[in-house]
């Protein structure tokens, strides 16, 4: 049995966390813009540190595994 909890969970959060794909952190006008599929630097580090804090809650704090 293999463990995809991983895989799925980062793929998931990847594709929603992708800056300006549902929202933006920091937006160009408001703190948080909404489907607006524009981007810039300062926020795709936002985002990478959001997705790097919740994978690391979903993986090594949660132990969240789906063993297919």
């Amino acid at each position: 049995m293999k463990d995809w909890a991983a895989p799925i969970i980062a793929t998931a959060l990847f594709g929603f966390l992708t800056p300006g794909l549902l929202f933006q952190m920091p937006g160009k006008h408001r703190p948080v813009d909404f489907i607006n599929m524009k981007t810039s630097l300062i926020s795709i580090m936002v985002h990478a540190v959001i997705y790097g804090l919740l994978l690391l809650l979903l993986l090594v704090v949660l132990h969240v595994h789906l063993h297919v």
